[in-house]
């Protein structure tokens, strides 16, 4: 049957994507939208648009009147930064949502969280039995792990039907921050590969992660209820293989090959300049840091079979198809 969703972080990229699902398969869309944003896109899908963000606890309330379903995609990103600025959003913020929908009729809040709450480290094949650390790298990290324990409080306390879907790092077209973020790196040459870039980043092409949360929404409750998934697109890309990819789709030359740097260099390198940077209260962040390493030099592998078996979820777009995408939409606002 469909649902009436309440969409927030429906101005951004995963956001858009799953909004962009919900209402192409008939459900009715009502999307969260800070006064300055640009929402022609949402418009132009029909969709209603309430102005109002995850700190107006009011505004929530009247927004989610009527709706028997959330799916919560906002948050605040980044890897710099005081970790009360991203609490107040990833945590607080979802804590005033929550209270906005206690007590209504619901029939599935999906919290949209991230790989990256697992610890920084090397994983191969990582499932959701694995903990989660305590204390994070980073002010995102910690505050994604925070609002996780948050959601599944609400679910065991207040019966709130929480499903939580972890995406690894995501592309695909309407990626306004990493891919265009890239390619500058990649025209000025400084992208340096770690570990000879061998190992493995945990792509999830942005329509996979819709397609996740239409299943997390429509599985039965005794499935998926109270459940946390990792999403992936199931597929071994190397970071090597990444960044060639969009050189080579770009025009662009292919990052120099050597020297490779060690990870355990490029971890010390990291932990210096980002002690250096804070002791400044410097408002941007060095060129490397613990986050951006875990992106150019761990292995990310995730498994998905628990998606795949509780929610059905098969990902339908591998990395050549969405990264070919992806470059056409890029290469088209560029012109």
């Amino acid at each position: 049957m469909p649902h009436t969703v309440l969409v927030t972080g429906a101005t951004g990229f995963v956001g858009f994507h799953v909004a962009e699902a919900l209402a192409r398969r008939g459900d009715t869309v009502r999307t969260l939208a800070r006064a300055t944003s640009d929402t022609k896109q949402l418009e132009a899908l029909g969709v209603q648009v309430v102005r109002a963000d995850l700190t107006d606890a009011g505004a929530l309330k009247s927004a989610a009147e009527g709706c028997d379903a959330v799916v919560n995609c906002a948050a605040k990103v980044g890897d710099w930064g005081p970790v009360d600025g991203y609490r107040a959003v990833n945590v607080e913020g979802l804590r005033n949502l929550f209270d906005a929908v206690l007590g209504k009729p619901l029939h599935r809040f999906v919290h949209v969280s991230s790989l990256g709450v697992y610890a920084a480290r090397h994983h191969y094949a990582t499932d959701e039995t694995e903990p989660l650390p305590d204390n994070h790298i980073d002010g995102y990290t910690q505050s994604k792990v925070e609002a996780e324990r948050l959601a599944l409080q609400y679910h065991r306390k207040q019966q709130v039907p929480v499903v939580i879907v972890r995406p690894g790092f995501v592309y695909g077209p309407g990626d306004r921050t990493v891919l265009p973020r890239l390619a500058a790196r990649l025209k000025e040459r400084s992208v340096i590969y770690i570990a000879r870039g061998r190992f493995a980043l945990n792509t999830t092409y942005v329509g996979n992660i819709a397609d996740a949360v239409l299943l997390a929404l429509d599985a039965p409750a005794e499935v998926c209820v109270g459940e946390v998934f990792n999403i992936t697109d199931g597929e071994f890309v190397s970071k090597r293989r990444f960044f060639e990819t969009v050189a080579d789709g770009l025009g662009l030359k292919r990052p120099r090959g050597f020297p490779p740097v060690p990870v355990w260099l490029a971890r010390m390198m990291a932990n210096w300049r980002e002690g250096v940077f804070r002791r400044r209260n410097a408002p941007n962040p060095p060129r490397i840091t613990q986050a951006q390493l875990k992106f150019a030099g761990l292995n990310l592998d995730f498994s998905i079979a628990k998606a795949r078996t509780k929610l059905g979820y098969t990902p339908r777009v591998m990395f050549n198809e969405g990264m070919k995408r992806a470059l056409e939409w890029y290469k088209s606002t560029q012109a």
